[in-house]
């Protein structure tokens, strides 16, 4: 990482925020909403307007961090690349059967969503590899020829090729490729075996036709990205948020968009790591709320939690996270993030029943809220939010957004008058709801988990995420909540706080009492060797590169595994497996239950000749806005004292209102507030 301005953008459903940091710890921020037509198009600009904003000349840039949500919305939007599939024959419905498992095990008229790739994309060809890597049948490449001819002749703009044991031998899916490049030398091509080489048919056919379904355009945003950058001058390195909370190069991006899919969610739950590690805050919760989605993470011992597998647009189920299926299988490591359709643009209505409801669908940045004035037709949260008071009327981002308050309470008033209430009562009610929803996901992240979350902090961010910290801990029954400085901007500084990474993985299956010790380092060795080779790529000489190894393991029968980490020269699996068992799943199986590995992975990290932020940061560049009093509801009409965060210089007692330019803190009676050395605005309930 080269010493120099560094600069973070971060895309979220209706604002981009941008952030520019100076080796001395200055940051400069803006928030712009989110040009839904062209992302990259809101980026170039913000940055250039912040870099003219702060006198920083656009050579003084050493690099440009960006977390993206493009990746995830082409499949929750189903506006990915027309794509094929090429698979053994016999398996061409393996992404319609899927892992039979069901999000709603009662529930009859739940339908499990329709697949990626429509049946007649999905072509068999003539082939066999054994489980042990052995040809059973070779590849008829005359089949192979007719397939692509088909599949070409139908338009398609990318192509996923999933063998049958592809993962243990991939010799056939190569020359399937090479037959692709002498027929379409530009369709873009992805093989199972170098997208994920692990045992599994389904998650492996479902992660490879993902790669492929969004590799065209991710690939565009980011060229058009890069693109921009460059006619703007910016020719400092592009780096990507990847859904683990490393950063990737972006040639490597453009290869597999796969690993990019939760970018935004990834950068808040890093920056709230290191918020944890800074207060030594060792069970803390992390809480996410913007314009469309809330997100909740746990942060256990200053580390978070990795999921090996997510569902994509599954969303969060009520019964719990444990029943999955309600998406598509994605199999790359990735933060474990519990996620709503609840934000600040969440749309609120009354349902077929006549009862209220807040989400999921969202006005978005476009036409965004009502009280914007943009067009939106629909109450929203905020409209709620700006009727009970808590938001200001001359605007949110230093008043580049104004607030309309007309306009909120005639979009509201039929609601309010169909449930026969006044006005404030029926937003009141909303928020109440919205708080619930959101506790969805910290029951997800805690409770469904084994964890207290009365024992936990709430670290607060997001645009939105202060307004209902002290709400939705209460709800939790927790005490404290932080609330760190740019807590509207702070997935962007996020981007600030991550390192390079290399996830790496690959089948390896040995029962564990008679461990092949030898086998098993020259599985690690051959995944380092490759992740050593991509950090030297990146920069990153031997001397600064490190190595996490861990391994996939399970009871022998069991149908799923679990990740255990296993440091260089530990061959004490068994007891590792069953300590990590016990913690998850409450429970280990006697001793003399067998273990077998399925699979081993390496974490390459590329060590930072500096520490990637300075010790202390300041925020510039922002007008602080005026302070009062305002009326505001919490049940009852109240005067509120409205402070700016530099004006918290000793614990006061809410009712009171914290305003920002990114972000508004809401402090409700029954709590106080008190800033630390650290700039932190930190929240307790009253004894």
């Amino acid at each position: 990482m080269t010493l120099g301005w560094r600069a973070a953008a971060d895309i979220g459903g209706t604002f981009t925020d941008i952030v520019l940091l100076s080796p001395d710890g200055r940051a400069f921020t803006r928030k712009v909403l989110s040009t839904v037509d062209d992302y990259a198009r809101g980026i170039v600009e913000g940055l250039v307007g912040l870099l003219v904003e702060s006198g920083v000349s656009v050579s003084d840039l050493a690099e440009v961090l960006h977390a993206t949500t493009v990746g995830s919305n082409a499949v929750l939007e189903n506006a990915g690349a027309r794509t094929g599939l090429i698979t053994t024959r016999g398996f061409r419905d393996v992404l319609e059967i899927r892992d039979l498992r069901m999000p709603r095990l009662y529930d009859q008229h739940w339908e499990k969503p329709p697949p990626l790739i429509p049946r007649r994309w999905r072509v068999e060809v003539s082939e066999r590899t054994r489980g042990d890597g052995t040809i059973a049948a070779p590849l008829d490449e005359a089949d192979v020829r007719e397939a692509l001819k088909f599949l070409l002749g139908e338009g398609i703009e990318s192509l996923a090729v999933s063998l049958l044991n592809a993962h243990a031998d991939g010799t056939h899916e190569v020359r399937i490729g090479q037959i692709v490049q002498e027929m379409a030398p530009d369709l873009p091509v992805c093989l199972s075996h170098q997208v994920l080489p692990q045992i599994s048919e389904y998650p492996r056919t479902s992660t490879t036709v993902i790669n492929a379904y969004v590799m065209p355009v991710v690939s565009r945003y980011l060229a058009r990205l890069r693109e921009g950058l460059d006619g703007a001058g910016i020719a400092a390195p592009l780096g990507v948020m990847q859904s683990n909370g490393g950063l990737m190069d972006f040639a490597q991006a453009r290869v597999l968009p796969m690993t990019l899919i939760e970018s935004g969610p990834a950068a808040g739950a890093i920056a709230a790591r290191a918020v944890a590690r800074t207060l030594n805050i060792d069970a803390a919760i992390g809480f996410d709320m913007g314009g469309t989605t809330a997100k909740a993470t746990l942060i256990e011992d200053f580390s978070l939690f990795t999921a090996p597998e997510m569902q994509v647009g599954g969303g969060i189920m009520q019964a719990g996270r444990l029943l999955t299926g309600a998406g598509y299988a994605l199999r790359t490591a990735a933060i474990d993030l519990a996620e709503v359709g609840a934000g600040g643009g969440s749309i609120v209505a009354l349902d077929a029943a006549g009862a209220p409801s807040v989400g999921p669908a969202s006005a978005g940045a476009v036409p965004g809220p009502a009280c914007y004035g943009r067009g939106g037709a629909k109450p929203t949260i905020t409209d709620c939010n700006l009727l009970l008071g808590f938001l200001p009327e001359s605007g949110l981002a230093g008043g580049a957004v104004p607030l309309d308050r007309a306009r909120a309470e005639a979009v509201m008033a039929p609601i309010a008058q169909a449930l026969g209430m006044p006005l404030h009562e029926a937003a009141w009610g909303m928020f109440r709801i919205a708080t619930a929803n959101m506790m969805r996901a910290v029951r997800a992240v805690s409770t469904e988990r084994g964890r207290d979350a009365r024992s936990h902090t709430l670290i607060a961010f997001g645009g939105n995420g202060p307004l209902f910290g002290a709400a939705l801990a209460e709800a939790a029954g927790a005490r404290r909540v932080v609330v760190p400085p740019g807590p509207g901007l702070f997935s962007a500084f996020g981007l600030l706080f991550a390192e390079v990474e290399h996830h790496l993985s690959r089948s390896f299956r040995a029962r564990v009492d008679a461990l092949d010790i030898a086998a098993l380092d020259a599985a690690f060795g051959a995944l380092e060797a490759e992740a050593a080779a991509r950090l030297a790529r990146g920069g990153f000489p031997s001397d600064r590169q490190e190595f996490l190894r861990g391994i996939a393991a399970r009871y022998v029968g069991q149908s799923s595994d679990l990740p255990v980490p296993l440091p260089r020269g530990a061959h004490d699996v068994a007891t590792r497996f069953a300590e990590a068992h016990l913690r998850n799943y409450g429970y280990a199986a006697p001793e003399t239950e067998p273990v077998e590995i399925v699979g081993v992975s390496v974490i390459g990290r590329g060590i930072a000749q500096s520490p990637p932020l300075p010790g202390a940061l300041s925020l510039d560049g922002h007008a602080a806005p005026a302070s009062g009093k305002r009326r505001a509801f919490f049940g009852r009409w109240v005067e509120a004292d409205v402070i700016v965060r530099g004006e918290l210089v000793s614990t006061r007692p809410g009712p009171l209102i914290i305003e920002e330019y990114d972000a508004t803190c809401l402090v409700p009676p029954g709590w106080t507030a008190h800033r630390d050395a650290q700039g932190n605005i930190v929240l307790e309930a009253a004894a």
